[in-house]
């Protein structure tokens, strides 16, 4: 069942029997019915209510209200698009620190494999001094 629902009302709608059209109230829940009761006629012609998108309204606008409807516009595609530029960034910090700890892991990894191998180097000199004790002659 859809949030809203897709309720069809069967309206009559009377053919205009005057030259100016009957005001309308073009909020956002309100319905379109006409003010005078005595305009409707019972004719048994049915048409569903006309909906219009938030974004693309139909009649005029004040320029002021247009022009302050495109910079909110403007400034919410800004927020995103800065949201998304943050986001890239704290995943390139993120990126850079891990870089940083696996090269620390590595040199102190390279580190204790170098002191291996001194000490094994050390311990091979030692064993090449105990070596020529005939030379002494």
């Amino acid at each position: 069942m859809p949030l809203f629902g897709s309720h069809k009302e069967t309206t009559v709608s009377p053919p205009p029997t005057t030259t100016s059209p009957p005001s309308r109230s073009r909020t956002l829940f309100s319905r379109r019915r006409s003010s005078s009761p005595s305009l409707q006629t019972t004719s048994p012609t049915t048409t569903s209510p006309k909906r219009h998108s938030l974004l693309h309204k139909s009649g005029t606008e004040d320029n002021s209200i247009l022009a302050a409807r495109e910079g909110l516009m403007r400034a919410e595609a800004a927020e995103r698009e800065a949201d998304r530029a943050l986001f890239a960034a704290k995943n390139a910090v993120k990126e850079a620190r891990e870089h940083v700890r696996r090269l620390e892991l590595e040199a102190k990894e390279e580190a204790r494999l170098a002191k291996i191998k001194q000490s094994q180097a050390r311990d091979l000199g030692k064993r090449g001094k105990m070596l020529g004790r005939h030379d002494h002659v």
